[in-house]
């Protein structure tokens, strides 16, 4: 991993209505706007959105076979999360993530910390959701 690469990950994920709330129902988040057709109607956005924890896990999600798979140890944290924009249901979230920082573990010989900035974006290019994930990675031994 380069300090500097975006990766784009494709195929992106179309979210449906079964998706958000199963998600929601499953974590007990009762927010009326996740659930309620009739009150999210009533609301700025108009219909129901897309619960941002799911928005979250997806973007993560979306990651893992280019980044994270065989070599992810930890996830450290996260920090930075906004969701300056709604998904709704039909929308298709799609997901690139920059190497931020890297660096090997003082604890841990043979493995490091990489810093991801994730970024999630609709159908149209829309930014949904941005994050900063720390993990703890295996790395290759050195020369």
């Amino acid at each position: 991993m380069e300090i500097g690469t975006v990766y784009e990950h494709r195929p992106g994920r179309t979210i449906t209505e079964a998706d958000n709330v199963l998600f929601t129902t499953l974590t007990m988040n009762t927010q009326a706007l996740h659930l309620d057709a009739a009150y999210a109607a009533d609301t700025t956005f108009g219909e129901r959105l897309v619960n941002s924890m799911f928005t979250l896990s997806t973007l993560v999600g979306l990651s893992v076979a280019q980044l994270t798979q065989g070599t992810i140890v930890a996830n450290l944290g996260f920090s930075d999360i906004a969701f300056p924009k709604p998904l709704f249901h039909g929308d298709t979230l799609y997901a690139e993530t920059l190497i931020a920082a890297k660096r090997e573990s003082s604890s841990r010989p043979g493995e490091g910390i990489v810093t991801f900035e994730h970024t999630g974006r609709n159908q149209h290019g829309v930014v949904v959701a941005t994050a900063t994930r720390k993990t703890l990675v295996r790395r290759e031994p050195s020369a």
